[in-house]
């Protein structure tokens, strides 16, 4: 069964800046939860993501246990949009696009994952067991951070 996780932020920067930050794969790691273990393998060195981009990450969503993860961008609009694709991993299906829209407040980020369990019946059963509120929990920290990166404005008068 196909689920979908959508998710947006405003963010209080430009499109330049939304776009540096989220085009590299290194700052991943930054808005995961570190009890994810989640490490970027691929010697992508400070490049921007484009279009056929492959990235090997580890990860440890359950238990604590290491899994690979490779993801294929498959598609860049510079500055608009891309979209990450899992080629192998714990998913049977991964697909996250990333939109970026300028406002008038600086950018709305929006991500929309659609996503797929393996194993059937069992994967329905893990999905409401624990995968939906582990994914939540993750995109809800990410969300804190980014709220923190981009909106806190900590200054002194």
């Amino acid at each position: 069964m196909m689920y979908r996780l959508y998710r947006e932020q405003q963010l209080s920067c430009n499109i330049e800046t939304a776009w540096k930050f989220f085009s590299s794969p290194h700052n991943l790691s930054e808005i995961t939860p570190e009890s994810m273990g989640f490490v970027v393998l691929s010697d992508v060195e400070d490049k921007p993501i484009f279009k056929g981009m492959e990235i090997d990450y580890t990860v440890s969503p359950l238990l604590g246990i290491p899994m690979r993860w490779k993801t294929i961008i498959r598609q860049v609009e510079d500055y608009k949009s891309f979209t990450d694709f899992q080629k192998e991993g714990p998913y049977r299906h991964w697909n996250h696009f990333h939109e970026f829209i300028p406002t008038e407040h600086g950018v709305l980020m929006k991500d929309t994952v659609d996503y797929e369990l393996p194993v059937g019946i069992l994967g329905k059963i893990a999905h409401q067991l624990f995968v939906k509120e582990k994914l939540k929990s993750i995109f809800d920290y990410r969300y804190r951070v980014l709220n923190h990166l981009f909106n806190d404005t900590h200054k002194e008068s």
